[in-house]
């Protein structure tokens, strides 16, 4: 028989075995988390759920099993959604005779009906058990006060104006303490106060169940435990807070979270029928009955609100597709698709959504499988941490103050844990909760648990594990970065505010910019280390204004954070001339090492393009940019300098690029220099031809070309050369592309001028004939 919670698989085995004058153990025995009750003579074992899914998980054809029940099936937890699909799937490939009987006091009938029948409904038994009637008085607190002052104040009212025990139902055990602590001080000396959670030692549960002593009264303050399954004997009355805690999803931490909300109606009326099982009874809500009218009937089920990574492993692990399994309700396909990816992120799943060696690991810790993978993937010196942090996180903050000014250290929390260090603020039973749940995980997962090298400086590399997501690197103090690029902070002036690297276990508010309430702190070392898979080097090499060269920048990312960043001297790679290369074109190659001779080649070139077309190629600027892979790259291999550029032979490199035969031709075709009879050398300037459309220019003295019959050509003799005639003293005479006709015709009236101006020089009556060599000044 399957309960919900500890207590109630507990409280229902010893009722039953009660009945045939027996304890737990014998015909009647019980199993949970931490405390197992069964012997050799053992038929009926009441369980809670994760027995059973272990159980199934081992052996899913239950050997030895007949029948199996699961009570209180109306509270939809998810552990029994998934209980009850493994056992109807075993039921319909494994296990025909398997029976499956689902009880509740308020379950929507039909629809289990049809769930667990095959084929057609299963049978519905009705029973009707004893119930007296209960009156409701509705008592909502005040609009300025506070639940917990509201409830101690109806119960000291419900004691005033009745005669019994009272149960108390209150969302949690921090509101029950403070209730209790109310209540002590001011209930009659004959009253007794005793809470009742989950949470609390066997033997402190068992206190508040047992009967009061004659002339005693008691005040027992429950959790929604004492809902159902339970008899807290001796009650007429009940106050309910009318408020319930939850799991529900929370972004904060990633996980599955109790979140306080308004129960339902149906929830009200169990809680108010605790008061109608001896008598007539009495039910004080804490609400008025106009928003009870307003609650919803029933809460939805876990399944539709819950992280859905522990479910997505059980389901990996048993191995039947979850659309081939039966539930009441289908479990929403974005979660179920979220705690898939989760689960592969950690490693439970491979890419096929396989179960891998890590996630069986992974099965054997009770916890949430961020939780699991953390206790079971940790260092062996770390196992032990590993299960401190996991029960510390599995529970509420053993840290009691206002959250807003809790130090976000999760390492205090261990020395507290591991009794290195005492702090007034430590709730001293929560310690001891999580100490004790400690042990048994470790127990579940490797063996004892040496308290003694429990190391709280590992906190972060062991926290890593579980939030490998929530790896965040500071950028001012108490201002992070995390690795999707999302920001995060808590207080500056906290200890932790200057660390680098902290892992956040706890995020609350903006997921923009998100309050960080629990972390550890980590080195890159351990980073690199733990998620080496994750860490990526980039290598980029790029111009460096300020150096006036090329560097190599070495960049260690994680997703979108920079863990670190270093400047150095390129290697010598094709990435550093990919560089080089992109650099160069940025700059339209004005770096590269043009000399006046370059230059001129590449106006030759050019203009030869222009005048003859192919084969000479196109070196202009645009055409030079786009080919530059073709002819420039080659040259570039093993650079990795500015200094390297500019020791590049480009006259050479572009002459390589030259057709052949017709390369051979260029001094010919296009000759640097005008070489005239004089013996003089003046150079032809092609670049402005190119530039401006003409042909190319040469300025010369009138007297050099004395003696020279036909005009000066290049481009074999396809383009006349522009001559720039200047005066002894090199001013502009006269500019002609016909040297003959210059002679024959304004020759005689450029003489008479010139003659007057420069008497000392020769100007002869007929030039074309002349020797210059012999026109020496007289």
């Amino acid at each position: 028989m399957l309960e919900p919670r500890r207590l109630a698989a507990r409280a229902a085995a010893r009722r039953l075995a009660s009945l045939i004058g027996q304890e737990p153990g014998e015909l009647v025995g019980y199993q949970t988390r931490d405390e197992r009750r069964i012997g050799p003579n053992t038929r009926i074992e009441v369980v809670t759920e994760g027995i059973l899914t272990r159980r199934l998980q081992n052996d899913p054809e239950l050997p030895g099993i007949g029948l199996v029940i699961f009570d209180e099936v109306h509270e939809r937890n998810l552990p029994t959604d998934v209980g009850l699909a493994l056992c109807l799937d075993a039921r319909k490939n494994l296990r025909s005779d398997l029976r499956v009987l689902a009880m509740s006091a308020t379950a929507d009938t039909d629809r289990f009906a049809k769930l667990l029948g095959d084929g057609e409904p299963a049978p519905i038994i009705s029973s009707v058990g004893r119930q007296h009637p209960v009156d409701i008085t509705w008592a909502p607190p005040g609009k300025q006060q506070r639940l917990d002052d509201a409830v101690a104040d109806v119960t000291m009212r419900a004691l005033r104006e009745n005669a019994g025990d009272i149960l108390v139902f209150l969302p949690g055990i921090g509101e029950i303490n403070r209730v209790q602590q109310a209540l002590e001080r001011s209930v009659a000396p004959d009253t007794d106060v005793y809470p009742l959670a989950g949470a609390l030692s066997l033997a402190d549960q068992d206190r508040a169940l047992a009967p009061s002593p004659a002339g005693r009264r008691r005040v027992v303050l429950s959790t929604d435990i004492a809902e159902t399954s339970l008899t807290v004997n001796g009650v007429s009355v009940v106050v309910d807070a009318g408020q319930a805690r939850v799991p529900r999803y929370d972004p904060r931490t990633g996980m599955t979270r109790l979140t306080t909300i308004p129960t339902s109606r149906a929830s009200a009326e169990q809680r108010a029928g605790r008061a109608g099982r001896l008598g007539p009874g009495v039910a004080y809500r804490l609400w008025s009955k106009l928003e009870h009218t307003t609650r919803r009937s029933h809460l939805d089920p876990e399944i539709t609100q819950v992280d859905l990574s522990g479910f997505a492993l059980e389901l990996a692990a048993w191995g039947t597709p979850l659309a081939e399994l039966s539930f009441a309700d289908r479990p929403p396909e974005a979660a179920y698709k979220q705690g898939i990816e989760l689960l592969q992120m950690l490693g439970g799943l491979d890419h096929e959504e396989k179960l891998t060696d890590t996630g069986r690991r992974m099965l054997a810790a009770p916890v949430h499988p961020r939780l699991a993978h953390m206790v079971t993937s940790a260092h062996p010196r770390d196992h032990g941490l590993a299960c401190v942090i996991a029960a510390l996180l599995d529970d509420r903050d053993v840290m009691r103050g206002r959250p807003d000014e809790l130090p976000v250290d999760i390492s205090l929390r261990v020395q507290f844990i591991t009794r290195e260090m005492s702090d007034d603020r430590a709730d001293r039973r929560g310690t001891e909760r999580v100490r004790e749940r400690a042990e048994d995980m470790a127990r579940r997962t490797g063996g004892r648990l040496d308290w003694d090298s429990v190391n709280s400086d590992h906190a972060g590399a062991v926290l890593l594990l579980a939030y490998p997501d929530r790896l965040a690197m500071r950028r001012q103090p108490g201002q992070y970065q995390m690795r999707n690029g999302s920001a995060a902070w808590f207080r500056p002036n906290d200890q932790l505010a200057h660390e680098m690297f902290v892992v956040a276990a706890d995020l609350d508010g903006d997921r923009k910019n998100a309050r960080v309430r629990l972390c550890a702190v980590v080195d890159e070392a351990t980073i690199n280390e733990v998620l080496t898979n994750d860490v990526v080097e980039e290598r980029v090499t790029l111009w460096d204004k300020e150096r006036k060269d090329f560097v190599e920048r070495v960049t260690v990312k994680l997703d979108r954070m920079r863990l670190s960043e270093e400047t150095r001297r390129p290697s010598p790679n094709d990435s550093t001339v990919s560089a080089i290369m992109e650099y160069l074109v940025q700059q339209r190659l004005s770096p590269l090492p043009w000399t006046n001779a370059t230059s001129e080649l590449r106006a030759r070139i050019s203009f030869l393009r222009r005048e003859i077309g192919e084969p000479w190629p196109d070196w202009s600027d645009k055409a030079l940019i786009a080919k530059s892979e073709e002819w420039l790259r080659p040259y570039l291999a093993g650079m990795t300098s500015i200094n390297d550029i500019k020791e590049l032979n480009l006259g050479m490199l572009l002459r390589s690029q030259l057709p052949w035969p017709e390369g051979g031709q260029i001094d010919d075709l296009v000759p640097n220099t005008l070489e005239l009879a004089s013996g003089r050398s003046l150079p032809i300037d092609y670049a402005s031809a190119v530039k401006e459309g003409t042909a190319p220019v040469v300025r010369v003295r009138v007297q050099d070309l004395f003696g020279t019959k036909t005009h000066p050509t290049v481009a074999g003799g396809r383009v006349p050369l522009v001559l720039h005639l200047l005066s002894p003293a090199d001013r502009p005479i006269q500019v002609t592309a016909d040297l003959p006709g210059f002679w024959s015709g304004s020759w005689i009236d450029v003489k008479k001028d010139i003659a007057g101006r420069y008497p000392k020089h020769q100007w002869p009556d007929d030039p074309a004939n002349a020797d210059p060599k012999r026109m020496k000044d007289r």
